[in-house]
């Protein structure tokens, strides 16, 4: 059987993608959650690789790019819309929508807790020899990415579809650029500076 290539990731950040900048927050936001879903598209081809061909270095390495996506970028993104879109939201008279956002917090929470675990079972990949995983390790990682991408499917179609329409409506022009500045010193970013 041919050896499977993975693709990691975009490394371009979503600023980057768009050819635009944190003046437009949502459009960021948008292309995090594509990145997200490229990352958990690249979780589930891991795991089928790793069934049927066993571990070798590629597999290694798409192991390394999901950890790196999920350690750095995913956080902050979950910061944003902590700090930026739930708040704008549970302050508008509407009951639903504040029950969504606490739903999306504790999503937050859960998928951290499974990150946890799922981040060290694929760190364990790094010091393995390449061939089969012993059953049980193979077992326990496909559960824990399974969860993994379940918590996050119906989180991310919640927010593309209500959450960040509803919350990009209720904000004005100069609201939406003050969210992009502070996302971007967050970021260590200056606005201020040419690019």
């Amino acid at each position: 059987m041919a050896q499977i290539k993975f693709q990691a990731p975009q490394s371009q950040s979503p600023e980057q993608r768009f050819g635009s900048s944190y003046e437009q927050p949502f459009e960021l936001l948008h292309a995090c959650h594509e990145r997200v879903e490229r990352s958990l598209q690249l979780l589930t081809r891991l795991c089928h690789h790793l069934k049927v061909q066993g571990l070798d270095g590629s597999a290694r390495e798409a192991a390394r790019d999901i950890r790196r996506y999920f350690d750095v970028a995913a956080p902050l993104h979950h910061e944003d819309e902590e700090r930026h879109v739930f708040p704008v939201l549970e302050q508008l008279d509407d009951d639903s929508l504040q029950e969504v956002c606490t739903r999306l917090r504790d999503d937050h929470q859960r998928i951290h807790a499974q990150w946890q675990v799922l981040r060290t079972l694929l760190a364990q990949l790094d010091s393995l020899p390449d061939g089969a995983l012993p059953v049980l390790q193979q077992d326990m990682l496909g559960r824990a990415a399974d969860a993994f991408v379940d918590t996050h499917k119906a989180h991310l179609r919640l927010e593309n579809q209500w959450v960040f329409p509803s919350a990009q409506h209720s904000l004005s022009t100069a609201q939406q650029l003050a969210m992009g500045q502070e996302m971007a010193a967050r970021r260590g970013l200056d606005l201020r500076q040419p690019r």
